[in-house]
């Protein structure tokens, strides 16, 4: 019978069970308590629209060649998959902590990116879950199907990830609930909400207009527009190509900080 030597790592070996088992953990996390995981930023994405048709679509006009509803569905699927999507990583390392509970995920012969890659995998299932139902409900009541699906599903699983690891960051980093909920407030919240959710980023100054363009989540916004409705302020590839950098740049920090226990192992 062959020996089989636990906890070595040798490169190209990945502990494929080990990582199915987290990946699944974080994956059932969501989906036990779907009415709120779920449901409710169905819901919230659903009452957004309908504010804003009662509020300001009447009157609004055309925005880039459509109408305002149309232009703002897009944005807010994406806008409800991110914070979905930072919000399974974030709570999931915070509770651990909180509840002294961590030390049975790092225990496990997981090497720091089969880690990372199962708490991802959790992130980014959640946000194709939620737009998915998102998608279908728009194509139900506003009668808008996706003009380039695959665009639009590259855009939602880039989101996944790239929240998903700035949750991770953010879920190790804070020691507290009130100290995620600081993190969330003041830094997820405005990335989501200035990045061209409720507007084409070509109406605003040239001063916000440059400051817009810095900000990763807006080629999340703006992909994700192209993919369902056709249309966007930038190109696509530019999109693509600074989302996944992002995101490897803040999977590399994620991977560090589990890789030297920072805020884990004290």
């Amino acid at each position: 019978m062959e020996n089989v030597e636990m906890g070595v790592r040798r490169f190209g070996r990945v502990n494929w069970l080990g990582l199915k088992t987290l990946a699944l953990r974080e994956i059932l996390r969501f989906a036990t308590v779907w009415t709120q995981t779920l449901l409710a930023p169905l819901v919230t994405a659903g009452l957004f629209l309908l504010i804003f048709s009662i509020a300001i679509g009447p009157s609004r006009g055309d925005v880039m060649g459509v109408p305002f509803i149309t232009f703002l569905a897009p944005g807010i699927m994406m806008m409800t998959v991110i914070q979905n999507a930072f919000a399974n990583t974030s709570s999931s390392i915070v509770i651990s902590k909180v509840q002294g509970n961590i030390v049975d995920t790092l225990m496990p012969p997981l090497s720091p990116l089969e880690l990372v890659l199962g708490y991802l995998a959790g992130a980014v299932a959640r946000g194709v879950v939620v737009a998915l139902a998102i998608l279908v409900a728009l194509a139900i009541f506003l009668g808008i199907f996706p003009v380039h699906p695959l665009w639009a599903l590259t855009f939602v699983v880039f989101g996944g990830a790239l929240l998903g690891a700035i949750g991770m960051v953010a879920g190790i980093f804070a020691n507290k609930f009130d100290q995620m909920a600081a993190i969330t407030n003041f830094i997820v919240t405005p990335l989501a909400f200035l990045s061209g959710t409720f507007y084409s980023v070509e109406a605003l100054p040239t001063g916000l207009n440059t400051f817009t363009h810095f900000n990763p989540v807006f080629y999340l916004i703006d992909g994700a527009r192209f993919g369902v409705i056709g249309t966007s302020d930038s190109a696509p590839e530019l999109g693509l190509a600074v989302v996944s950098g992002t995101t490897v740049i803040v999977v590399l920090i994620a991977w560090a900080m589990i890789k030297t226990g920072y805020r884990l192992k004290n």
